[in-house]
């Protein structure tokens, strides 16, 4: 019953064309917004002017996130498809698409890509997006296989570089979706990824420390359709919309909750499971890949609260 845990003043949203000929967006209602980002993957490629391909993993070359060589983003049709690819040396691969960077996202000089991150890091490579407060929109078709995951989210170029998250940031994981068919609850963590690691949701579905219980909590969604994923990130807090409804309560002022007042950049990502933890693909993965799915993205787009 998490799922319909919402408070009484939950917000609903209205129908919006910001962009002519496009899809709508749905905004909450009761505020204005201004459009000042977006990608409608109208093009016949896609747009690295607004995307880079995240390839690292602390410090390390992640051989299962895709570059752009490998071709598994295609932009045809009005929409950007992440897809699962298999190189010629037998690995897969599966894109990671970012608005900016953290310190893993780059090598230092001279950095070989196989050890661990070490100093000095290395420069940032600089952000094509970076923006703070507002909505944060995404309208996709999720993957139908199993085997591999999708997600919409953002993270703060300083996660982790202190304790205080309005300052540093928080990594806001707005849609994630791990199995076909369903989401997890939307996730918040923020004071880097060590001993000083929290974490709240918007379900604020309680969780015992050191497990990932409340994390696992997820809800069913429709296959082959495509559905509608928001944040209104605000002074004072988070609302996660599906589908032009508040999903859960808005969260950031309660407890161990904070709100981010840095500003963060945005990842449409895809990542074969497995991989990360063992070096090879998960049993169920082959499915996937021999299926030729994919997460399908119709656009992306980024709003200023107006008032």
């Amino acid at each position: 019953m998490i799922a319909l845990l919402l408070c009484a003043a939950s917000l609903a949203c209205v129908e919006s064309r910001p962009v002519e000929g496009e899809a709508p967006s749905l905004l909450p209602e009761g505020r204005e917004f201004r459009l000042v980002w977006h990608d409608e993957f109208s093009g016949d490629g896609l747009d690295m002017s607004k995307w880079s391909f995240r390839t690292n993993f602390w410090g390390k070359r992640a051989s299962w996130f895709a570059a752009p060589e490998d071709g598994a983003v295609e932009v045809r049709d009005g929409t950007a498809r992440l897809k699962v690819v298999r190189r010629a040396d037998g690995s897969y691969c599966s894109p990671q698409l970012q608005t900016g960077a953290l310190v893993w996202d780059d090598l230092a000089p001279g950095h070989s890509g196989k050890g661990a991150l070490k100093w000095p890091f290395p420069k940032r490579s600089p952000a094509k997006f970076m923006h703070r407060f507002g909505y944060w929109e995404c309208r996709a078709r999720l993957q139908e296989k199993p085997g591999w995951w999708s997600a919409f989210w953002l993270q703060s170029p300083d996660q982790g570089a202190t304790v205080d998250p309005r300052r540093s940031g928080i990594e806001a994981d707005i849609m994630e979706s791990f199995e076909p068919g369903r989401y997890i609850v939307h996730a918040f963590h923020y004071n880097g990824y060590g001993a000083d690691y929290k974490r709240f949701n918007a379900q604020r579905a309680p969780y015992t420390p050191g497990a990932d219980s409340a994390f696992k909590v997820s809800y069913p969604i429709a296959l082959g359709e495509f559905h509608t994923f928001g944040l209104l990130w605000e002074p004072d807090g988070y609302t996660v919309f599906v589908d032009g409804r508040q999903s859960g309560f808005k969260v950031g002022g309660k407890g161990d909750e904070a709100v981010s007042h840095a500003e963060q950049f945005m990842l449409v990502s895809t990542e074969i499971k497995g991989f990360r933890g063992t070096g090879a693909p998960a049993k169920e993965f082959g499915e996937a890949y021999s299926a030729g799915d994919s997460f399908v993205v119709d656009f992306v787009r980024v709003f200023d609260l107006a008032r």
